[in-house]
């Protein structure tokens, strides 16, 4: 009789156990990556039905690396070594060394593949795909070949990886972490090196004491962390909180458009980048961000936004970056001006030849660092209980400069400085009032 057995220890049964039909896994070097994928792999192989829909020989399982070589290299010999052949118990029919394919004692397959080699994933309808280092791949591997391949009987996908900077693995573990909209019933996980209990003190000892290793090596390789190599120029700790509006000032809605969602195929196609609609009162200390409203939408959708931002607190200007996108947006924020019979005046904003990364610092570095930037939260709460905006900015912000990251939010923010000058009266206090040294000339 064919049987599989599978030994997985507490954190691989978490995964395992999660209902969700994606998941993106996160983790350090010897947790048990591959091992829990040759399960997930088989397991579904296995399956006769899905969601109701009855499975075939033509609803592949593919294990995708790389390269074609690394996926034969790390999990042709633990396929083989769970699977077992069926003259052995197991649940292997057959295998095809050359072409990477497992058949199993129903007739369904499982594939190693290469991302490496594009058109090799294509003509197939899957059921269920691990994407093994997806950090290495091309995001296009996912969007525009495996997910739609997915479609037919709403099949499953699992992420797994060691971070590798803060890439599309990292927006896509990010995205499933804060269940972002499209990705409700995603979930994220993200386990060391030590979850697993059965490294022996040996190897704990050899992975950790590994003189090869820096800080940063060490958190992202063995800690999972996702960590750039840039960062410092806009401190975490100078972010001050508070929730009480300021009775003075005036708002002001300042935008960076990124893009548009567009519909293709009947499947909604996102950009990677977002627009980022910063809501900010200017005062006589400085800025109080009352929320920066972020995220992917199409055309109307963002003019809706922008509106609606704008009206939720009488903003006297709004602010947008002058692109071909602005004259996009245009004709739609007037529409919706005219739906409200509220009229709004739309200022270009330029970077005026200025280095990114020149203009952010300007704007914000300085403010930061003297307490004049203070965002929408209560004080006293724990950084992960705060709203998801405020995690997001402060994180780009401790990464910027880095060219590894998203700034979509802390380019919007910096733009405010372009909508308003802030008096800082209280600077004045004590400082000599000036008098005219020339009657008749004024100076």
């Amino acid at each position: 009789m064919a049987e599989l057995r599978v030994a997985l220890h507490a954190g691989q049964v978490a995964i395992h156990n999660s209902p969700a039909n994606n998941k993106v896994v996160a983790a350090g070097r010897r947790f048990g990556k591959t091992h829990l994928a040759a399960a997930e792999l088989l397991i579904a192989a296995l399956a006769n039905e899905h969601n109701g829909h009855p499975l075939t020989e033509g609803n592949e399982v593919y294990y995708i690396t790389p390269t074609f070589a690394q996926g034969k290299r790390a999990m042709w010999p633990k396929l083989k070594q769970m699977g077992r052949f069926a003259s052995e118990g197991g649940v292997i029919a057959k295998v095809h060394e050359n072409d990477g394919i497992f058949t199993l004692i129903n007739g369904r397959r499982i594939s190693v593949k290469g991302a490496d080699d594009p058109d090799s994933l294509r003509g197939v309808g899957l059921h269920y795909v691990v994407l093994d280092e997806y950090a290495d791949m091309k995001p296009q591997v996912w969007d525009e070949i495996i997910q739609p391949a997915l479609m037919d009987v709403g099949g499953n996908a699992m992420f797994i990886g060691t971070p590798k900077g803060k890439n599309h693995f990292y927006s896509l573990f990010m995205n499933a972490l804060d269940h972002a909209p499209g990705f409700e019933d995603w979930e994220a996980f993200s386990f060391s090196s030590m979850d697993n209990p059965t490294l022996s003190d040996i190897a704990r000892k050899k992975l950790y004491n590994n003189p090869n290793y820096s800080t940063e090596l060490r958190q992202q390789e063995l800690e999972a962390s996702f960590i750039t190599r840039g960062g410092g120029a806009l401190k975490e700790e100078w972010w001050q909180f508070s929730q009480n509006e300021p009775g003075d000032g005036y708002f002001v809605v300042v935008v960076d458009l990124a893009g548009f969602r567009t519909q293709e195929a009947g499947k909604p196609k996102m950009r990677t980048d977002e627009t980022a609609i910063s809501v900010v009162k200017i005062t006589k200390r400085g800025w109080w961000v009352k929320e920066i409203i972020h995220g992917q939408w199409d055309t109307r959708e963002t003019a809706l936004k922008i509106i609606l931002a704008a009206r939720g607190c009488q903003a006297s200007r709004i602010g947008i970056e002058k692109t071909s996108l602005m004259h996009a947006v245009l004709p739609y924020l007037e529409d919706v001006m005219r739906q409200y019979s509220q009229w709004f005046n739309i200022e270009p904003l330029s970077h005026g030849n200025q280095r990114k990364e020149e203009r952010v610092l300007w704007s914000l570095q300085g403010r930061l660092e003297r307490g004049r930037i203070i965002l929408n939260s209560d004080p006293n709460v724990d950084y992960f209980d705060r709203p998801l905006w405020i995690r997001r900015l402060i994180e780009q912000a401790n990464d910027f400069p880095s060219t590894l990251t998203k700034d979509d939010l802390i380019d919007s923010l910096s733009y405010t400085d372009q909508m308003g000058s802030t008096i800082f009266a209280d600077d004045l206090v004590g400082a000599d009032e000036w008098q005219p040294l020339d009657q008749d000339a004024g100076y």
